[in-house]
């Protein structure tokens, strides 16, 4: 979406007559009603639009009575009417509107240059590109030099395939670009994160200094994530991401062993300890390859390295619990609507980020009496001002019908066409009012007190199990605590 220019400060020694509509002490561009205009009035005058009380619908320039008007009610002489389509809109180039130009634009760059014509599998794209709610939107994207010469590559393929697609220059824009034509159906839907990993795995590998090393992480990759990527429905953003954090520290151990001449059949013990002892705690993470490299035979079944300690990370206490709620329903500038109803679902029922951001609005359910959110088996109702995001939310969802995401039934959309937002995105997000692993922990542990485990798993949807755990957790903090109480007596 094209933003808004910010304005330059006044200047009342150079303009000593205000704009009569903001008073501010600008160049007047325009005489409207024997009223002087400036720059920036005139502009937002062109885009003001709605009815009259006459009764036309359309550009409101005017103003009569405190209420925007027509250009015949108040006598405006304003150029507003396209040559192209003949709407009354504001004008981009030579007398034409935003959605005309945008229109030529995508005619021009999708046409095939061997054929001057649209190949047939790109005209529904093209319609969805023309009907962006936002014209000017639409048109600043595609003016973009790399957009450009995407979309001008795209058109010379006679047919469309994501092994096409996958044959063009690599970027965000050909993913970008990709995620439309599946969203409109001209592409099959894949596994976005499955082929992001391959891709950035073929490059991972370039880091590797030996031959010999190359060749075992291309193993590790190719039957043990890879493979377990294929196996599963769909790629979570979590296994992507632990994936990618596991081979980078592979690599990075890997790397270590050929700079001191060291080859993986003669790992010791004694390599290992000196590996993690030299370096940062994520060096652990080489234990899920050294698992691999023992069972694949590639090295000694005694060798063994320093596991991470579960139930080490930190909690939020209860109190920072509800100054964080308190915070965030206060309208605190730092988070927006999203924000803040991502973070009651983290703060207030301990949901995690992953899970967060793939909520529909099958599952939150808005009315005038009642905000309810289904994360188990049962709908939660809402409180106020609990249910005050949510309802934001919901009365934007139209707004969030374009072409990226026609119809959109995510409650938190995201960046890439017909995806939800980006887990790591969200989290980076909320990091501004808290950290969401602590809130998540902290949340969990002090609803266990309150419930047994198997409701709150059926109601939050999380397994027995987890739940379990934490209420396991929660007795041993208590029991702590006694014995703390016990000896100061």
């Amino acid at each position: 979406m094209a933003m808004a220019r910010p304005r330059k400060p006044e200047d009342p020694q150079r303009w000593e007559v205000p704009c009569d509509r903001c008073g501010e002490h600008r160049q007047c561009v325009a005489t409207w009603q024997g009223l002087g205009i400036c720059g920036y009035c005139y502009q937002a005058a062109k885009r003001t639009r709605g009815v009259c009380a006459c009764g036309h619908d359309g550009v409101l320039p005017g103003i009569i009575e405190g209420r925007p008007a027509c250009r015949k009610c108040t006598g405006i002489k304003l150029n507003v009417d396209c040559v192209e389509c003949g709407a009354e809109e504001e004008l981009y180039a030579q007398g034409r509107c935003w959605r005309c130009v945008l229109s030529v634009t995508i005619d021009r760059l999708l046409t095939n240059p061997e054929t001057g014509a649209i190949n047939d599998e790109l005209k529904p794209f093209a319609a969805a590109l023309k009907s962006m709610k936002r014209a000017n939107s639409g048109l600043t994207w595609i003016k973009q030099d790399h957009v450009t010469t995407f979309l001008a590559d795209l058109a010379r393929t006679p047919l469309v395939s994501h092994d096409i697609v996958d044959q063009l220059p690599r970027s965000r824009t050909r993913e970008y670009v990709r995620e439309l034509l599946i969203v409109h159906q001209i592409l099959p839907p894949r596994d976005g994160l499955l082929h992001r990993y391959i891709d950035w795995s073929d490059d991972a590998l370039d880091r590797l200094k030996s031959s010999e090393h190359r060749e075992i992480a291309t193993r590790y990759i190719r039957w043990h994530h890879l493979r377990r990527m294929h196996s599963m429905k769909s790629v979570s953003h979590g296994t992507f991401l632990r994936s990618k954090q596991t081979v980078t520290v592979t690599i990075e151990f890997l790397n270590w062993l050929t700079y001191r001449d060291i080859s993986i059949g003669d790992l010791s013990q004694a390599d290992l300890d000196t590996w993690q002892a030299e370096g940062p705690s994520t060096r652990e993470f080489a234990i899920r390859f050294l698992a691999w490299a023992i069972k694949t035979k590639l090295v000694s079944a005694d060798l063994t390295m320093t596991p991470h300690r579960r139930g080490t990370s930190s909690k939020m206490s209860f109190e920072d619990q509800q100054d964080a709620v308190a915070a965030i329903t206060s309208n605190q500038p730092e988070l927006n609507p999203r924000d803040t109803a991502a973070a009651i679902l983290v703060l207030v029922f301990g949901q995690q980020i992953d899970r967060v951001v793939k909520l529909t609005w099958d599952e939150v359910v808005v009315s005038d009496e009642l905000v309810t959110v289904t994360l188990g088996d049962i709908a939660i109702a809402l409180p106020a001002p609990l249910d005050e995001p949510f309802r934001y939310l919901a009365g934007e969802r139209d707004l969030a019908n374009t072409a990226a995401h026609p119809a959109t039934n995510w409650v938190f959309r995201g960046y890439v066409p017909g995806q939800h937002i980006n887990p790591g995105h969200l989290r980076n997000r909320l990091k501004a009012a808290f950290s969401t692993r602590a809130a998540r922990l902290g949340t969990l542990q002090e609803l266990t007190k309150l419930a047994p485990a198997a409701i709150l798993a059926s109601t939050l949807g999380y397994s027995p199990a987890t739940i379990e755990r934490h209420a396991v957790a929660s007795a041993a903090t208590y029991a702590q605590y006694v014995s703390i109480l016990d000896a100061d007596g």
